[in-house]
């Protein structure tokens, strides 16, 4: 064939593609009618076209087919979470996160028998502890061979992040950061929990700003202890991982994670260094309901395929009764078997880059991008992000966004369903209760306010637990 199939059409440019709309409209306002503004002042039209970019965008090199299944597990008893991780690993998890409270645990016995060569291994500590980060390397030296970190062992030490959460720093500032920086030099490794701005009600371009300037701070503090010039030229792995919430809107959800990749390659440009990151995606807490438990299911999945598609690299999903219920083996079950389905069965581990050339997206991804560089360079200009923390100015802005969700929601312009749209009067809650679903009120000493996350349907669910009979 001479011609290629499109050969045969005509193209149709983007203004005559609105010219026909608005004549079907028939005198109806076209920019009131089909445009509407997301909360990220973000203008989303009726159709998207090739004249709306001044130059095609490039192909993004997302690897959506190499997305890991976690499993979280909570290490209370060590032999016990030991047990799991076996059991999760023989039914389809790939990767394990352990959640440590104490450096006083085993490593030994919570590692017994895990391949630490084949999965991903992720550790969340809730501690700051060079020793017990030793204590782990050691493990993987002892069964691999090599003490370095690697690709596959990653290791949580996000001081800011829990500065950001809890209003504190485990010590001080300067003993903190003392100490992120011997771990640092142990295993190149920084991580970016980013998940509470999401949980907390900030916009994505929040998010996004948010998220890089929490990683500047890091940047910053190493290249001038550290110096990246030599790190770069010793050709020592680093990696960088953001640890991030996904919500339900779904095109915007798969935006926002390429938006983070674009954005994490400009700021790591800034600094000389050529490092890519690891992008660990969980669903959102904010959208979760006590009524109707079983639509957190649809939320969940939809979540995970935005994450999929917008290119995680490992993702580890929500049980649809975490809220309520301590951890249990039904809901874990049915969080590990959504992912295998979508993976397996929905076939979505068979194609990379699959939004590449997708204008709507393509287009939401610069906006994104563009407005969340905007709002960096805002924050550092005004001395950056631990700055503007312990000013107020990043949890003042959160509440201002989260404050005008939660009136969308009171309002019944945001819905969910079975909370404040189609609710089943004769659904009964009080008695399902293993573990208290609301924001706990703790009052303490902090240094900073903590950025607190809140659901969406938190009053109104008290409001019916208070009228059961």
């Amino acid at each position: 064939m001479s011609k290629t199939l499109f050969d045969d059409f005509h193209e149709v440019s983007a203004k005559e593609w609105k010219q026909k709309i608005q004549y079907d409209l028939k005198g109806a306002d076209y920019n009131r009618t089909l445009i509407w503004n997301s909360n990220e002042d973000i203008a989303v039209k009726p159709f998207y076209h090739a004249d709306d970019f001044d130059e095609l965008p490039l192909t993004s090199g997302t690897q959506a087919s190499q997305w890991d299944i976690c499993e979280p597990l909570f290490v209370q008893h060590v032999e016990k979470a030991n047990l799991k991780a076996h059991n999760a690993l023989k039914r389809g998890a790939e990767s394990v996160m352990f959640v440590i409270p104490s450096d006083a645990i085993s490593v030994d016995a919570l590692l017994r028998n895990v391949s630490l060569e084949n999965i991903n291994l992720h550790f969340e500590l809730q501690f700051l502890s060079p020793n017990f980060i030793k204590r782990l390397l050691e493990a993987r030296k002892g069964s691999t061979g090599s003490k370095a970190l690697g690709p596959g062992f990653y290791i949580d030490t996000d001081i800011i992040g829990h500065l950001a959460s809890s209003g504190n720093w485990y010590t001080n500032i300067h003993a903190d950061f003392g100490q992120f920086s011997e771990i640092f030099k142990s295993i190149h490794s920084i991580t970016v929990n980013a998940s509470v701005y999401q949980n907390a009600g900030a916009t994505m371009v929040q998010q996004l700003a948010y998220c890089l300037a929490h990683a500047n701070e890091y940047l910053n503090f190493i290249d001038s202890e550290h110096d990246f010039s030599k790190i770069t030229a010793s050709k020592q792995p680093v990696n960088m991982m953001f640890k991030v919430a996904v919500g339900s809107n779904y095109f915007f959800e798969i935006a926002k994670l390429r938006a983070l990749k674009l954005l994490w390659r400009t700021l790591a440009k800034a600094y000389n260094i050529t490092l890519d990151c690891h992008v660990f995606v969980t669903p959102t807490k904010r959208n979760k309901t006590l009524y109707d438990y079983n639509s957190n299911m649809l939320r969940t999945t939809t979540e995970c395929m935005s994450a999929i598609l917008g290119g995680a690299n490992t993702i580890c999903n929500m049980p649809y009764d975490a809220i309520f219920h301590k951890s249990n083996d039904f809901g874990e079950r049915i969080a590990r078997n959504q992912l295998l389905i979508l993976k397996h069965e929905s076939f979505f581990k068979m194609v990379n880059n699959p939004c590449d050339g997708a204008y709507y997206i393509e287009s939401l991804t610069q906006q994104l991008a563009t407005k969340a560089l905007e709002l960096f360079k805002d924050i550092e200009l005004h001395g950056g992000f631990l700055k503007q923390l312990k000013e107020g100015t990043i949890q003042r802005k959160i509440k201002e966004s989260a404050k005008k969700e939660q009136q969308n929601f009171n309002d019944g312009e945001d819905l969910l369903i079975g909370s404040n749209a189609y609710p089943n009067s004769n659904d009964k809650m009080k008695h399902e209760l293993e573990i208290y679903p609301f924001v706990k009120v703790k009052p303490r000493k902090t240094l900073i306010e903590p950025i607190i996350e809140h659901r969406l349907s938190e009053k109104l669910e008290q409001e019916r637990l208070k009228k059961e009979s």
